[in-house]
């Protein structure tokens, strides 16, 4: 066998050959409805007929497809860390061109906590529903699910949950957004909820 400075020819060309090898695609399309939640959560009532939260997502899973290489996480976690990020930057372009405003670092860092934080509100609300350890090992794919539930709500019922429980805000502020009054926000609240558990009533039930 011929040796390259000690090194086996063979298996040189092995290590290359494996460390050239194409990754498989990342299921990007899983989290787009995770990622349009967060998307909504952001979108106050002055941009909302200037952008659309579809079109901001779509682009900000056109640029984590571009740059999936680029990823080094191992975990669902991780994956979903890294396309809040991408959607903090597609959310920051989205506004700057509404806006005609030149690149803003400090709003990037701005959109980039928002979004973190809208998950993270989310992520305890979810902990408070279910908070054994089985549904905290299965969060990442808990929050998907619950996305998924979501989005097939009707739209008042799916806003009055996006701003209390991805917000944080309080009736009277999830009022204001959606022009109604207190008691028709908790009324609206009741059922969304009552229909988002029964959607999830069949992933609960595989991942107890």
């Amino acid at each position: 066998m011929v040796y390259v400075r000690g090194v086996g020819v063979l298996v040189l060309m092995g290590l290359i050959m494996r460390r050239t090898e194409p990754q498989p695609d990342l299921p990007l399309e899983r989290y787009r409805s995770y990622l349009l939640l967060l998307a909504r959560a952001q979108l106050s009532r002055k941009f909302e007929r200037k952008l659309d939260a579809s079109d901001i997502v779509q682009q900000a899973l056109l640029q984590a497809h571009e740059a999936q290489g680029q990823f080094r996480g191992n975990s669902p976690g991780e994956l979903l860390a890294w396309l809040r990020r991408i959607l903090a930057n597609a959310l920051c372009n989205a506004l700057r061109d509404a806006q005609r405003a030149k690149r803003d670092a400090a709003l990037e860092r701005s959109l980039e906590a928002s979004v973190e934080n809208a998950s993270c509100t989310l992520e305890a609300w979810l902990a408070c529903e279910q908070p054994s350890p089985s549904a905290h090992a299965a969060r990442a794919e808990q929050l998907l699910a619950v996305a998924d539930a979501l989005a097939s709500l009707p739209e008042p019922q799916r806003d009055a949950i996006v701003l209390k429980h991805c917000q944080g805000l309080a009736l009277e502020a999830v009022g204001e957004q959606l022009g109604r009054s207190p008691a028709a926000v908790a009324s609206l609240l009741r059922r969304g909820l009552q229909n988002l558990r029964e959607r999830l009533a069949g992933w609960e039930s595989s991942h107890g």
